[in-house]
């Protein structure tokens, strides 16, 4: 997800977003520990495909929250199998190099704490720490000017968020996200990679923006290519599902073929519609529209799932988002991506719940 959402929690200190994202499979929590470093990766078939939501949280204390564990249980009763969580650290300008907490990070304890509760809600967890702008500029921009100072210093929290994955078991572990200035530099991603791995032996994705994957060039060195889709599916608002599948056509065949040659399963580590009027033509923005567009947002839905779910090389999604966490500072809960108590619940329960659009 583009930067954007964090213009409006750069100025209110009290921000908190909340997302959920699941996967399918019922494997043992402790499966992972086999290890994974080749193309065999989780997602391998229709039962273990991925079925997710995001849950980042943008203050210190949200994953110590209260609601935390109503949130999950709502989460897992979609029909969901796992859920994202994102830590977030931030960095002052594109081309620094220091990257830190801030009172903006999920403290370590917190995240103990919703992975616990998460485990006890019976869903798999995928940890994806992001790096963000502290104005609220997009990660993508990121360009460091000292790039040997700058990797040394992501690799130093890429790799702490890795030994607390291993240590709470978590089930898949995202080395970055939406680093489109520096995701073509094989070299020093590869030494992060190596690093990860040497913390953590669970599989490995990257989340590249659905306008980046072509570019990243360690995706052999991962797992599961991992891709961000916020590709545009229409040029006008439409309720109509069939439409929206169309749009996805040669955007799969594309995919399709990338799968193919890297020899890995894509998955979506994120996608997701807010329910405003016009959503799928950009479903990156925020605010696309001030007028509500539930069915919109419940088509757009509807037609990636259609889309994907009888393609083998899918290894499924991650939906950004959940519900925001209360007193949130971003969208109001009627325009924003949560799918919650929205047409696009219902989608999802049909799908992950009833066995997909006909309830077969």
């Amino acid at each position: 997800m583009k930067a954007l959402r964090r213009a409006t929690a750069a100025v209110t200190a009290a921000v908190a977003v909340l997302t959920g994202c699941s996967t399918g499979g019922d494997d043992p929590p402790d499966s992972r520990r086999s290890g994974h470093t080749g193309s065999a990766a989780p997602g391998a078939g229709p039962a273990q495909r991925m079925r997710g939501i995001t849950l980042p949280a943008w203050n210190t204390d949200d994953y110590d929250r209260r609601e935390a564990r109503r949130y999950l249980r709502q989460i897992a009763d979609t029909g969901a199998r796992w859920v994202v969580f994102t830590p977030t650290w931030y960095q002052d300008g594109r081309r620094r190099s220091a990257i830190h907490a801030t009172e903006e990070t999920a403290s370590d304890h917190s995240l103990r704490r919703i992975v616990g509760l998460a485990h006890a809600a019976g869903l798999k967890v995928m940890l994806k720490p992001h790096v963000d702008l502290a104005d609220g500029g997009d990660r993508a921009e990121i360009k460091p000017a000292d790039r040997e100072a700058w990797f040394a210093a992501y690799e130093r929290f890429i790799t702490h968020y890795a030994g607390l994955a291993e240590e709470l078991d978590v089930e898949q572990f995202a080395v970055g996200t939406e680093l489109a200035g520096t995701s073509a530099d094989r070299r020093r991603w590869r030494k992060v990679i190596a690093a990860v791995r040497g913390a953590y032996r669970g599989p490995l994705t990257y989340a590249a923006n659905y306008d980046e994957y072509t570019h990243v060039r360690f995706w052999s060195s991962l797992d599961l290519i991992g891709i961000d889709a916020y590709w545009p599916l229409a040029d006008a608002a439409t309720t109509d599902p069939a439409r929206l599948a169309k749009g996805w056509k040669p955007i799969a065949a594309e995919l399709a073929a990338f799968a193919a040659r890297e020899d890995k399963k894509i998955l979506f580590t994120e996608a997701g519609y807010v329910s405003q009027s016009g959503t799928a033509a950009a479903p990156y923005s925020w605010t696309i529209s001030h007028r509500a567009g539930a069915d919109e947002q419940s088509a757009a839905y509807q037609a990636l799932l259609t889309a994907f779910d009888d393609e083998p090389w899918w290894a499924g999604v991650c939906w950004w988002m959940w519900d925001d966490w209360p007193d949130s500072g971003e969208t109001e809960r009627r325009l924003a991506y949560t799918p919650h108590g929205k047409p696009a619940e219902q989608v999802l329960r049909q799908w992950w719940r009833e066995g997909g659009a006909a309830g077969r």
